[in-house]
């Protein structure tokens, strides 16, 4: 053995000759509680849909919302793709696109209303970032700016999870806004939407007259339910939350909504990780 071979430095591990899937052996690591990154930060999901394609009526009265919020939150305000996407989805299918094309077409429409919602804010210093910034360096950002704005849209696109059923992507707005929120370890998530809440039947179907308000749920009290106002992946990303207890669904449309969420009151349905 020379003397080179005698100077090498090890590191101790206990993953070093073993593989990552042995359960025992990560366990004392993983079941540790991971460090919140921005405990403070508030996570905004503006729908695309239900919020940005109703054009000046919607928007303007948010967007005065979220000034006024300005001064007391930190945000990050992810926005969702609307009616476009759907028509992206369509051309697409008949195209044979896969999954992974379909859903980077889909945020792109994302981003667009990200920019519009950047652009009306840009007097109060806020800007649309990208996913790539979003990672990196959204806390310099914020300590810049009270709020940044950007896609609620996952960034998988060509690596998006082929789904059990069709080639329509799983992991849309309302999943990438839960899966951004949680792994910053954010304070609050409010999804921002035109419906009051959740309810037992969709309400805007005229045979659901009967449709019950549900203020409070669990996700996993919601995962039979056959209509629900976001994406059915979101259940499951729930399921897995390291840090978020509990999100809340508002209507946007409603005057002060969305700064009395951002408060902490009960404005809209809660649902619950666990």
């Amino acid at each position: 053995m020379t003397d080179a071979t005698s100077a090498t430095k090890h590191v101790p591990s206990s993953l070093a000759r073993q593989t990552l899937l042995d359960r025992d052996l990560t366990r004392p690591v993983t079941d540790r509680p991971p460090i919140r990154l921005l405990p403070w930060l508030n996570v905004v999901k503006i729908g695309g849909r239900s919020i940005m394609d109703r054009g000046r009526a919607a928007i303007l009265p948010l967007v005065d919302e979220l000034r006024r919020a300005l001064p007391e939150h930190r945000m990050l305000i992810l926005t969702g793709a609307g009616i476009r996407a759907r028509h992206v989805y369509s051309v697409g299918l008949d195209l044979g696109l896969p999954t992974g094309a379909l859903s980077g077409l889909a945020a792109k429409e994302a981003g667009q209303n990200g920019h519009l919602l950047g652009a009306l804010l840009a007097n109060e210093g806020v800007s649309y970032i990208d996913h790539p910034t979003i990672a990196n360096q959204l806390a310099i950002h914020l300590a810049a700016s009270r709020a940044v704005v950007g896609s609620a849209f996952p960034p998988y696109h060509h690596h998006e999870f082929p789904p059990a059923v069709g080639r329509i992507p799983p992991h849309r707005a309302d999943t990438g806004a839960f899966l951004i929120a949680d792994e910053l370890g954010a304070r609050t998530l409010t999804l921002v939407e035109d419906v009051d809440g959740l309810y037992s039947a969709d309400p805007n179907n005229p045979g659901s007259a009967t449709a019950e308000f549900i203020p409070e749920a669990s996700a996993s009290e919601l995962t039979s339910f056959t209509t629900l106002p976001f994406d059915r992946m979101l259940l499951e990303v729930m399921a897995a939350a390291k840090h978020l207890e509990r999100i809340q669904i508002i209507n946007g449309l409603v005057p002060s909504n969305l700064v009395r969420a951002l408060r902490g009151e009960h404005v809209g349905t809660i649902i619950h990780s666990a």
